[in-house]
């Protein structure tokens, strides 16, 4: 039975779950880019398992953010 507070099937793949791996990826962001770059983890990560194209279209918008706020078009530098 999944456990789908602590535990959710759509989180682990193999031996890893995704909020290991996000603590992980990103570690030394900060603020807003460890939000939007850890959302956009999570969504990639979870596609196949929870929500299809819509997961990796929310992915994208995150992604869209980062790009945003990296070419320097972020209105809340």
């Amino acid at each position: 039975m999944s456990d789908l507070i602590n535990h959710p099937s759509h989180y682990i793949a193999g031996k890893v779950e995704c909020i290991d791996a996000i603590r992980s990826a990103t570690t030394g962001l900060t603020g807003f880019e460890g939000f939007c770059a850890g959302c956009a983890m999570k969504y990639l990560w979870r596609w196949k398992r929870k929500g299809g194209a819509e997961d990796l279209r929310k992915c994208r918008w995150y992604v869209d953010r980062l790009i945003e706020r990296l070419e320097g078009h972020d209105a809340e530098k």
